[in-house]
Order: C-alpha cells, then sequence, then structure tokens
C-alpha cells in the first residue's frame, strides 16, 4: 500500500535556501546589535521627509498655505466634529469658524486697522482666544500673544520694543520672535509627527501664548482634523478625572506638569484612562519613570525646540531622559554641532586660528544650527541686535553663519540627545523663562540696592533653576526684608520672584566686565558652607525670612513647598 508521501511528496527546497535563511537570520541578529534603531529612525525619517516635501511642493507653487486656511478647509469638510470642548460645552469646527467671522467683522470696522497690522492678545484660556486669533489671521493681521502674567516695567519695555496699531505685545522681557508660516506649519506637524491621528483628544492645559499649547496644540489638532480640550487653568488634582471624563488620548506637558502629579495623593484606579501619548519637554528621568509606573503605559514623546530657533529634536524611541536622536541623515538635512563653551568668559571657545572646536560624545556642548536657505532664522521683531546677537559667523571655516541656542546639550555614543543647562541670562522655573536682567532691574529701583546679580540654583526634587539674588547695598544702607517681598511681588510674575537673597560685600565680576556668576551658581544656598547672610521666599508668610540650616533642610526634604 503506497503512503501519505508517495502520493503527496513533500518539495524539497534548493540547496540554496538555508545558506539565504542563515544568512538572513544574521543580518537580522547584526543590525539588532549594531544598529538597534535603524527602523525606529527610518520610520521617523520618513514621516519627516514626506512632510517636508509636502512643504517643498506649496512653496515650489507659489502657494502660502497656512494652518488658518487647514481650518477653513477642515470647517468645510467636517463641520459638526467637535473642534474645541471648553468647560463641557462642546464647539464644532462649524461654530469655531463662523465665530472667528463674526469677530473679523467687528474688527472690519475699526478704521485704524488694516491687513499686516500688529494686534496684541492679552486673554486665558478660552475659546474666544481662539476666536480673536482665527478672526484677525483671516483679516490678514498678525497676532502676537501676550503672557498674562508680565506686568509694569515690562509692559512697557513691550511697548518700547513694538509698533503697535492698536496694542504692544511681549512677555518675563524676553524678545519677541518672528514666526513664519512655514515655522507654524512644522510646529503644527509635531502631533502628526509622534504618531496622534484625527481620531485623538488631545488636552491642553498649559496657557495659549506659549508655542506650545497654541501652535503644537491647537495647531497641531488642526493638522490632524482632531479634537482639543481646553483647560482654563492645570490643575493636578482635576487633571486624570478631566481625562477620563472627555476620554482624552493625548496631552501636554512641561517637566513641571508631570511633576505636580505625580506628587498628587496616590489614589485607586490611576491607571484607569485613555492617554496613550504625552508630548512636551522638560521631564526629569526620575519624574520620567514614577510617571509611567504611576500612570501606565503612556508614550512620553518628549522634544526640544525653540519657537524661534532654526533646529528641533524629537524622541521618537521613547528613551527615557532624552530629547531626540540623531543621525547621519538627519545632520544632513538639518546640520548642527555642539561646541566647547567657556564658562568664565561666557562665550564659545575658539582655537590659536579662531576656529570653534566640537565637543566629544558624552561631553556637554553649545548647540548651534547652521542657517542657510532650507534652515533661516528670521530674528526677531524690530530688534536687530538680539538678532545679531543670536548669531555666530565663522565658527569652522570662512563665511559660515549658526544659530546659537544658547543652550548646552549632550549627545552619547548610541546619538541620544540630552539637554544640560542654558547659558547667559536666561533660566526656567514653574515651567517659565526667567530673564535675569528684568529680575535685577526690579531689585535695583530699590533705595538701599546698590546692585543685584540674579541667577538660577538647583533645588533637589524640582525642574529647572530657582531664582536667586546676589545683592550690594549701598554705602551705610541696610536690607530692608519687608520693602524687597513688596517690590518683587508687585513687579514681578510669581515664577520670576527670587526665593532666595544673599548678601554680599562685593560683586564678583568676569574678564569682560560682567557679573559673575557661576561659581555662585555652584554654591548654591547652603547656609553650611556660605558665610554670607541668606534669606529664603517663605510664601506661608508672604516674607523673606533667615535662611537657617533648619530650614534649608526643610527645603532639601521637600517638607517646604517652594
Amino acid at each position: 500500500m503506497r503512503g501519505w508521501d508517495d502520493l503527496y511528496p513533500l518539495p524539497v527546497p534548493p540547496s540554496w535556501v538555508p545558506g539565504a535563511a542563515v544568512g538572513i537570520l544574521s543580518l537580522h541578529f547584526l543590525q539588532k546589535l549594531l544598529f538597534p534603531y535603524f527602523w525606529a529612525d527610518l520610520r521617523y525619517l520618513l514621516k519627516v521627509f514626506t512632510y517636508g516635501l509636502r512643504v517643498e511642493m506649496y512653496r515650489l507653487q507659489g502657494r502660502v498655505v497656512t494652518v488658518l486656511d487647514k481650518f477653513v478647509k477642515l470647517a468645510e469638510k467636517q463641520p459638526h466634529k467637535p473642534f474645541l470642548i471648553y468647560e463641557g460645552t462642546v464647539h464644532t469646527y462649524r461654530d469655531v469658524d463662523r465665530r472667528s467671522n463674526r469677530i473679523a467683522q467687528v474688527f472690519l470696522q475699526h478704521e485704524a486697522l488694516k491687513k499686516g497690522d500688529t494686534v496684541a492678545l492679552l486673554m486665558g484660556n478660552e475659546p474666544d482666544f481662539i476666536h480673536v486669533w482665527f478672526g484677525l489671521a483671516k483679516l490678514g493681521c498678525v497676532v502676537a500673544f501676550l503672557n498674562f502674567n508680565v506686568r509694569f516695567r515690562s509692559l512697557l519695555h513691550c511697548v518700547s520694543s513694538c509698533e503697535p496699531k492698536i496694542l504692544v505685545v511681549g512677555a518675563g522681557l524676553p524678545k519677541a520672535a518672528v514666526i513664519s508660516h512655514l515655522q507654524i506649519l512644522k510646529g503644527a506637524a509635531g502631533l502628526w509627527a509622534f504618531g496622534a491621528t484625527s481620531e485623538d483628544i488631545v488636552y491642553i492645559t498649559l496657557p495659549l501664548y506659549h508655542s506650545a499649547a497654541s501652535l503644537l496644540g491647537i495647531g497641531g489638532c488642526i493638522e490632524l482634523g482632531a479634537t482639543c480640550v481646553l483647560k482654563k487653568k492645570f490643575s493636578a488634582s482635576q487633571f486624570w478625572s478631566d481625562c477620563r471624563r472627555y476620554n482624552v488620548t493625548v496631552i501636554q506637558y512641561i517637566g513641571e506638569l508631570c511633576r505636580y502629579l505625580c506628587n498628587q495623593p496616590v489614589k485607586e484606579g490611576e491607571k484607569n484612562h485613555k492617554v496613550r501619548l504625552a508630548v512636551g519637554n522638560g521631564v526629569r528621568n526620575d519624574v520620567w519613570r514614577e510617571f509611567l509606573d504611576r500612570f501606565g503605559a503612556v508614550k512620553i514623546c518628549e522634544f526640544y525646540g525653540a519657537t524661534e530657533g532654526n533646529i528641533c529634536f524629537m524622541n521618537h524611541t521613547g528613551k527615557v531622559g532624552s530629547v531626540g536622536r540623531t543621525n547621519f541623515f538627519y545632520k544632513l538635512f538639518f546640520p548642527f554641532d555642539l561646541i566647547k563653551y567657556d564658562f568664565q568668559k561666557d562665550e564659545p571657545i575658539r582655537n590659536k586660528h579662531g576656529w570653534c572646536e566640537k565637543v566629544k560624545k558624552g561631553e556637554a556642548g553649545l548647540l548651534i544650527s547652521k542657517v542657510n536657505a532650507k534652515n533661516p532664522f528670521f530674528g526677531y521683531a524690530g530688534n536687530k541686535r538680539h538678532t545679531e546677537k543670536k548669531l555666530l559667523c565663522e565658527v569652522f571655516k570662512k563665511g559660515d553663519l549658526y544659530f546659537n541656542t544658547g543652550d548646552l546639550m549632550v549627545q552619547d555614543h548610541d546619538n541620544f540627545l540630552y539637554f544640560w543647562d542654558r547659558i547667559g541670562d536666561t533660566f526656567r522655573w514653574k515651567g517659565e523663562n526667567v530673564a535675569t536682567t528684568e529680575v535685577s532691574d526690579v531689585i535695583v529701583m530699590l533705595d538701599f540696592i546698590q546692585e543685584a546679580n540674579v541667577y538660577g540654583v538647583s533645588v533637589p526634587g524640582h525642574e529647572g533653576n530657582a531664582g536667586m539674588a546676589s545683592l550690594i547695598l549701598k554705602h551705610n544702607a541696610s536690607l530692608d526684608l519687608e520693602q524687597m517681598y513688596k517690590q518683587v511681588v508687585t513687579y514681578l510674575p510669581s515664577y520670576a520672584c527670587p526665593l532666595f537673597l544673599r548678601v554680599q560685600e562685593k560683586m564678583e565680576m568676569t574678564g569682560t566686565f560682567k557679573q559673575q556668576k557661576f561659581q555662585l551658581v555652584d554654591e548654591g544656598f547652603n547656609p553650611s558652607t556660605i558665610t554670607d547672610p541668606l534669606y529664603f521666599l517663605d510664601n506661608s508668610k508672604k516674607a523673606y525670612v533667615l535662611l537657617t540650616k533648619e530650614l534649608h533642610e526643610m527645603i532639601l526634604s521637600g517638607k517646604m513647598k517652594l
């Protein structure tokens, strides 16, 4: 009797098949070993290339496609889809489009207003922020978002630095950056690049005057055709209940926001939500890990980029602590380098030939990005001096030009990039940029202050740096702590008020006659090692109090709220 194999003989593979299979497996093993991020990098680069090609096609066709254009088309295509949810009220794409049209009509009746004029927007998080923004944009006006925390001298600075028709805008004394339509489109593509879709619901708790909320958040929702839930003000206690209530799938964050959530009392069912992506920047490694442990498998999508800058990084792999990755192909399209920096002279190091030098992998260096036609730097509105200050000329060869980010970064041996520190006269606290010159200008208005040197110091358990001011008193004058407290809380936003004061006999200067900050930053605020009088802004007492060793320990342990 013939067997089954006789009736249906099995095919014999060619002799080369086993060898080919071994070869493929070997290549796969080598790829995993030597290039573990190859496919993730390839997918990300393809996304970047695809979007860049689309924008380039617009340019070649002579078309200026804006985020507003995309919104108007969506209002026609999906008029009844929720675009904005605010305090339980749903505003569809058509609702927002029509409301912005009505606001545009109102402004049309304002005879002093014409296309190209700047209009400042001083509003909190509410639907009319978006209605006014879109309405003015439809008239061809430049809409400038004003940080509603600024006051007094900061507002006067804004007035002097802009030439308004109706109102002046500016923010914590930073420069007014010029943001092109191209930059807005790039910012709006961020959520899409991280994998968000039109089905996502994005929760925005950051203030809309921040580009993260307006460009990445609102603009990102428009790019996707998605829905956004807008919160008037961030609330750590209501955050996850809001996410559950509105079926939120994507959240925006800054480092402080994540820490606030982790500092909330542990509750049952904290992982009971639909959030899958968290997009933002500035989260610390320990907070990153704790966030994932407590709140579940949320992909943290960290990124790096300045509003006015021409370089950005995106952590598309989810590597803890990193702001992104680079490789040969990325640097081909977005050329950048990390260069050696002289912390004492507060400037890039140049060798005997006058050229800057690159740092080695694992070393901190100043991030600079090449300026060219494809990666332009538009500068700051109405301020040529500040624009020129952000540019480095003849860095590696004659005629080259680079944008100085002002940030120190580290690139490891796997080509992951990590934010290290910020140089110059700015630091971050409570998720806001603090301009040291603004703070010192406010302090020296006091008649007993001769000089004030403001800088940021690291505080364990907190992102960014807390404000500290080194003070020189006038001859025969004494420190009036009550007046000092009244001065800073009256003229400065809360995040810019110095938490620590240090009274010195003389001010240390650099070789170029600048205030010496680096040694002061290193010394911090430890009363055990600093002999100068130290004071702490105790918010519970609404006063500056003597910084004792016991109080210092309470701050380090987290028992004293900052």
